[in-house]
C-alpha cells in the first residue's frame, strides 16, 4: 500500500482531515444517544453519513474518517444484529466514504489544487466499545493480548473493504498503542496513524507522558503519523512540542471544538467559532503539525476555514 500521508505531504505542506461526524448527524435530525453512537446510523441512514463525508470533502478534507469508531461485531450483536450483518455494516463504513469521495472527485472543478482524498478506516479504542468513558481514562481491565484479539477483526474488515489507511484514534494508554503495533505485524504493508486522547499538555489520558509514546511509535514502520485527537485545543501546541522532541514522523492533530463536555449530563458547554478554530490550526501548523482536522463538535465550516487559511495560502 502507498502511504497516503506521504502522498499528500509530498505535494502540500499540510494535509487536512475532516471534522466531527456525530455533530453533523445530530444537526440533521438523528438521535445518537446509543452505545453504538454514530455507528448505529450505518444500519438506519447510511445516505446521511455519505452526505456528511461529501460536505467535508467540499470543505477541503484530504481524508475522510469512517463511521466505524464505535463499531464492532460484539457491539452490533449485543444490539440484536447478526454477526453477518455486523460484518457488512463495518465494511459499509468504508464503502459509504468511498462513494462520497468518488462523487466529489467526479466533478473536475473539485480536482483543482487537490489530491484525490483518502479513506481512513476508524479503529476506535477498546473503551469506545465499552461506552463507559474509559477512552478518556485508559483504565482497562484487559492486557495487550486481549486488545490485539479485540482489534484484529475490525482491522481486517476495514482493510478488506478498501480503507487506504487506518486511523487508530482516541487511544488512552500506551498498552493499547503497543497492542495495535503488535497486531500490525500481521499486516506488514498497512499504514496507520495513532492518535491519543490527552488530559493535559504533556500526558495522555492514563497519565503516560506523550513523549514516551512518541519515542516508542517513532520506531514503528507501519506508523505513518503520531498525534492527538479528542482533546481540548488549549493543550495541542504543548503536545505537538512534546511529540517533536521524540519523533521525526508527521504529527497529526484533530482536537475538539474548544467547548467543554459534561460526562454526567452528556452536554457541551462554552462557545467556539470557525475563525478561532482556524487561527488555532495555524498555530498548530507553525509549531509542527502536518495533518490537521477536527474532532467532537467541529463542523464543515471549521474545516473549510482551516483549509482556506492553511492550504490555499501556504
Amino acid at each position: 500500500m502507498l502511504n497516503p500521508i506521504k502522498e499528500v505531504l509530498n505535494d502540500f505542506p499540510v494535509a487536512i482531515l475532516d471534522g466531527a461526524l456525530a455533530t453533523e448527524l445530530e444537526k440533521r435530525g438523528l438521535d445518537l444517544n446509543d452505545s453504538l453512537w454514530s455507528a448505529k446510523i450505518l444500519a438506519k441512514n447510511p445516505e446521511i453519513i455519505e452526505n456528511v463525508h461529501y460536505d467535508y470533502f467540499v470543505s477541503g478534507a484530504d481524508f475522510a474518517i469512517t463511521s466505524s469508531y464505535q463499531a464492532s461485531i460484539e457491539g452490533f450483536t449485543q444490539r440484536g444484529f447478526s454477526e453477518k450483518e455486523a460484518i457488512e455494516l463495518i465494511k459499509n463504513s468504508v464503502k459509504i466514504a468511498q462513494k462520497a469521495r468518488d462523487r466529489f472527485w467526479s466533478d473536475p472543478k473539485n480536482r483543482v489544487n487537490r489530491t484525490k482524498p483518502f479513506i481512513a478506516g476508524s479503529v476506535g479504542p477498546y473503551g469506545a466499545y465499552l461506552a463507559d468513558g474509559s477512552e478518556y481514562r485508559g483504565d482497562y481491565k484487559i492486557g495487550e493480548k486481549e486488545l490485539i484479539d479485540f482489534h484484529r477483526t475490525n482491522v481486517k474488515l476495514l482493510l478488506e473493504a478498501g480503507a487506504d489507511i487506518l486511523a487508530c484514534e482516541t487511544i488512552p494508554n500506551l498498552t493499547e498503542a503497543k497492542a495495535i503495533v503488535k497486531l500490525l505485524e500481521e499486516f506488514p504493508d498497512v499504514y496507520v496513524w495513532i492518535s491519543f486522547s490527552c488530559k493535559n499538555g504533556s500526558e495522555i489520558s492514563d497519565g503516560t507522558p506523550i513523549l514516551e509514546c512518541a519515542e516508542f511509535l517513532n520506531k514503528c514502520n507501519n506508523v505513518a503519523a503520531i498525534g492527538v485527537n479528542c482533546t481540548a485545543p488549549k493543550y495541542i501546541t504543548s503536545l505537538i512540542k512534546e511529540i517533536k522532541g521524540a519523533s521525526d514522523k508527521p504529527i497529526i492533530v484533530y482536537p475538539n471544538s474548544g467547548e467543554d463536555y459534561d460526562a454526567v449530563t452528556k452536554t457541551w458547554h462554552g462557545s467556539s467559532s470557525s475563525n478561532s478554530f482556524s487561527l488555532s490550526a495555524k498555530e498548530w501548523f507553525l509549531n509542527g503539525a502536518n495533518i490537521i482536522g477536527g474532532c467532537c463538535r467541529t463542523t464543515p465550516a471549521d474545516i473549510k476555514a482551516t483549509y482556506e487559511l492553511l492550504k490555499t495560502r501556504s
